[in-house]
């Protein structure tokens, strides 16, 4: 068997990009010779997965791949050649190091003084004590000389306080300096691996391999950008690209999926789930138990966030392909990368729901066009005063209605009131719950402007979900008359606005309900 240890360039060609790591195409042209031979592939990144290297010829027949492995091969830290005047680091440390020598004989010499002084303190001390003694007494000789040593042992022991100071200071600058000057000149270490081959070949030729295996620090996120023209909307979808796996992606088939090959396959468990029949009390036989429940049923628009959401598919993989190829450097940073665009009509209109904010939003109604799904993700929303902020898209099957909301318009405002009267009436003593809502909608237009501004108002009735309790909207003593109420209880009113106007919308509905009705 013959063995070719020079490593054969293996690049990469098509990545497939999941929700948290990439599967890697390489393919290469090999001139095999007649036998079984062991090849050298790559560099490749060190962070591939050993157990999903696939390898196999691109026609499959004229070669055969006996046995495919990555090693990795470690490059420590090596100095770089020295150049012919040292940089300034290394005179930096030069200086250092003198100073500290000269330093350290200054603190020596400090010491010595410091030493002699207190033998001398000690010396003076005994001759007074043997001079005290034998009767002998000298006063202002030995006051003087005392106060002398003490002066001196005062000054030479700030001198050295001052010295080791400097000295520690040093030591810190100069550890700091050797750490800077290793690092400016010395290689990185490096972890490479490459790909160990070994081939049979029938006969002697050049032969095509496609290698291919998964990376983990590679993701993508959806994200997309509209364009609101008049009554036109332009939507770009894009895919937000981060790697860091070692290598560089050069001129490469991306594609994007949703897939998530690291979730288990396994069908969920069943638990038991028993059900049992009861005779009810005589209590609940006399009562209805209802209470208020909420439950969502849509929005005005995307509500902010603060990051790139999740990849929402909707539970059926997705993939996507890049229609050109595109390179993405594996610097960690965020690339983006287009992958459809279309324009369709789009219905604008100035939406407002008092109960959740005072605010008009401008909100535009469209159908996705893509021809494709159009996954979760944020938008950054362009008007033709520019961009005006960033929302978010839900999930959107093709063809599906989608909406987008443009900011909120600052010249209008509504102010809500409610109002509630509850009174029982019928020989069966029935409870009625009447509310009323008044809503107050206001334009303030700046002078010379000119036209209508028609706001849509939508406000809700509660719905009953049992026969014991009735929800009426009384239309008689509504102003104006709903323009129209859906089966989830909400009303509409388009309500047109001149510069400068005021409006006044009221809306009411009655809540009744028996005497065996406890809740309401």
């Amino acid at each position: 068997m013959s063995t070719d240890t020079e490593p054969i360039a293996l690049p990469v060609t098509a990545v497939t990009c999941l929700e948290d790591r990439a599967h890697v195409e390489r393919t290469a042209v090999l001139d095999l010779e007649a036998g079984v031979q062991r090849l050298r592939l790559g560099p490749v990144s060190a962070l591939a997965v050993d157990r999903s290297l696939h390898a196999e010829p691109a026609d499959g027949r004229s070669a055969t791949v006996l046995d495919a492995r990555i090693v990795r091969t470690w490059t420590p830290r090596g100095p770089l050649p020295s150049p012919d005047d040292d940089s300034a680091l290394r005179r930096r440390v030069h200086l250092l190091e003198e100073e500290q020598l000269t330093l350290g004989r200054a603190r020596d010499r400090l010491h010595t003084r410091l030493d002699l002084l207190g033998r001398l303190a000690a010396d003076l001390l005994r001759e007074i004590g043997e001079s005290a003694g034998s009767g002998t007494v000298d006063g202002p000789r030995w006051t003087g000389e005392l106060d002398r040593v003490d002066a001196e042992r005062d000054t030479y022991g700030e001198q050295l306080r001052s010295a080791e100071s400097r000295s520690a200071e040093l030591a810190a600058e100069l550890d700091e300096t050797r750490r800077a000057l290793w690092l400016a000149g010395t290689e990185p270490a490096e972890l490479v691996g490459h790909v160990e081959l070994t081939v049979e070949a029938a006969t002697a030729g050049p032969v095509g391999l496609r290698v291919s295996h998964l990376l983990p620090c590679a993701l993508w996120r959806p994200a997309y950008r509209a364009v609101l023209d008049g009554g036109s909307l332009t939507l770009e979808t894009d895919a937000m690209v981060w790697q860091r796996t070692g290598e560089d992606w050069s001129d490469v088939r991306l594609t994007f999926s949703t897939a998530r090959s690291a979730l288990a396959t396994d069908p969920p468990h069943l638990d038991e789930d028993r059900l049992t029949l009861r005779d009810r009390s005589a209590a609940e036989r006399r009562t209805v138990d209802v209470e208020v429940r909420e439950e969502e049923i849509g929005d005005l628009g995307p509500a902010p966030v603060l990051g790139l959401p999740g990849v929402d598919d909707d539970g059926e993989t997705r993939v996507f392909r890049s229609p050109a190829p595109v390179s993405v450097p594996g610097d960690g940073r965020a690339h983006r990368v287009p992958l459809s665009s279309f324009t369709t009509a789009a219905a604008d209109e100035y939406a407002c729901a008092p109960e959740l904010s005072p605010l008009v939003t401008r909100v535009a109604r469209f159908d996705n066009r893509s021809g494709h799904a159009l996954l979760a993700g944020p938008v950054d929303l362009v008007r033709g005063s520019g961009f005006i902020g960033r929302g978010t898209l839900p999930f959107t099957a093709p063809g599906a209605p989608a909406e987008l909301a443009f900011g909120s318009s600052d010249d209008c405002r509504v102010v809500r009131h409610t109002e509630e009267s509850r009174t029982s009436a019928g020989m069966d003593r029935r409870t009625v719950v009447t509310r009323t809502v008044r809503l107050h909608l206001s334009r303030f237009s700046a002078p010379g402007e000119h036209g209508a501004r028609v706001v849509v108002l939508r406000e809700r009735v509660p719905v009953s979900e049992v026969s014991a309790v009735e929800v009426r909207l009384r239309t008689e003593a509504c102003s104006p008359v709903p323009d129209a109420v859906d089966g989830e209880g909400i009303v509409r009113w388009d309500v047109p606005l001149p510069p400068g106007g005021r409006r006044t919308v009221t809306l009411v509905y009655e809540m009744s309900a028996g005497s065996k009705v406890t809740g309401i």
